[in-house]
Parts: structure tokens; C-alpha cells; sequence
């Protein structure tokens, strides 16, 4: 009798360890895909939100580079295979939907925290960048970065910058010499 109550109330990773279903199976190889396609993960407590607000919302994080899916916290522990950072944990209790971040992780966050303050319903929780994790007003000072497209065009032209001068002073010193040889030649067809 206290093996079959042990075995009821036996932690999900156990159980996992001992009997996982075919489907649970393919849940959590689902996951660690998404996991390793994913530059950064913002969990979010979608509370609130009905069937066509997350639809809508998964339209706009997908046009950003992002692809939002409600998972079950045991299975996202689980194909974490138990690695998951302290500061991670208190974030996996309740209704989680996690958005998988591929492309710009900026636009994500602005398409993420712009329907939140639309639709007042759901909440960040957490983002993860690579394995480390930062608190959600992080995901709204992420939002706040320009887009990249923006900011490698800043950087080409703080690079170019430099180079523009460097040229301009170049050509005014040849032309300053060109002129000074045309003058001479002038100078010199003056006198013959």
C-alpha cells in the first residue's frame, strides 16, 4: 500500500523516469526544439486572455521573430532535464505561455510588452537570455531598444563617421597640392 501512495504522489520527473506517455514524449522533444532554436524566452503569465486575444497575440510576436506556446511547467522542467536556473524556478508556477524568441529580440519584447498594455490581461514574468535570466521590466527596457536593422545602421555610420573626415581631409590636401602645382605651372607659362 505505501509503495502505490508513494507512487501517486511520486514527483512528476519521477514518474517521467519511469512511465512517460508516447505524446508526453513528444512534448517535451517539442520543447527542447523550440528551446534550442530560441536566442531568448520570455515567460509570460497569459491569465485572462481568451482564445482569440493569445491568437492575436501569437500573430504579432510571429511577425517579430517569435513564436508564443502555453507549456505545462513539469514538462518544460523536464526537457530542461532538471538544469534550471535558481532564479527561473519561482516563474514556473501557474499559467505559463512561453514566447520562443528566433529573430530580434527587441521587436519581440516591444510586440510582447506594446498588446500587454493593450490588452491589461496578461503579465511578463521572466526573460532568458541564453541561460541567464533577468527580471520581466527587463523585457520593457528590451522593448525600448531600437530595432536592429536601426542600430547596425548607428554603428555602420558612428563607423563611417571617422572615415568621412579622414577622406575629406585627404582630398582637400590634394586638391590644395593640385592647386598649388597648377599655380606654378600658371606662374611658369607666365614667364616663358
Amino acid at each position: 500500500m505505501a509503495t502505490t501512495e508513494q507512487a501517486t504522489h511520486a514527483s512528476p520527473e519521477r514518474r517521467w523516469a519511469r512511465e512517460p506517455r508516447a505524446e508526453k514524449v513528444a512534448q517535451v522533444n517539442q520543447i527542447r526544439a523550440w528551446m534550442g532554436e530560441a536566442k531568448a524566452q520570455i515567460l509570460v503569465d497569459y491569465r485572462g486572455l481568451s482564445v482569440r486575444e493569445i491568437t492575436d497575440l501569437r500573430k504579432q510576436l510571429r511577425q517579430s521573430g517569435a513564436e508564443l506556446r502555453v507549456v505545462k511547467n513539469t514538462l518544460y522542467r523536464i526537457a530542461r532535464d532538471g538544469n534550471i536556473p535558481d532564479a527561473l524556478e519561482p516563474h514556473l508556477h501557474g499559467m505559463t505561455a512561453i514566447a520562443f524568441v528566433t529573430g530580434d529580440e527587441a521587436a519581440a519584447a516591444k510586440a510582447l510588452t506594446d498588446y500587454i498594455k493593450q490588452a491589461r490581461k496578461a503579465e511578463v514574468k521572466a526573460l532568458m537570455l541564453g541561460e541567464k535570466v533577468y527580471p520581466a521590466t527587463m523585457v520593457d527596457t528590451l522593448a525600448k531598444l531600437p530595432p536592429r536593422e536601426v542600430m547596425l545602421a548607428q554603428f555602420l555610420g558612428a563607423l563611417q563617421s571617422p572615415i568621412t573626415g579622414l577622406v575629406g581631409t585627404l582630398s582637400e590636401l590634394i586638391g590644395q597640392f593640385v592647386r598649388t602645382l597648377q599655380a606654378v605651372a600658371d606662374k611658369k607659362a607666365e614667364t616663358q
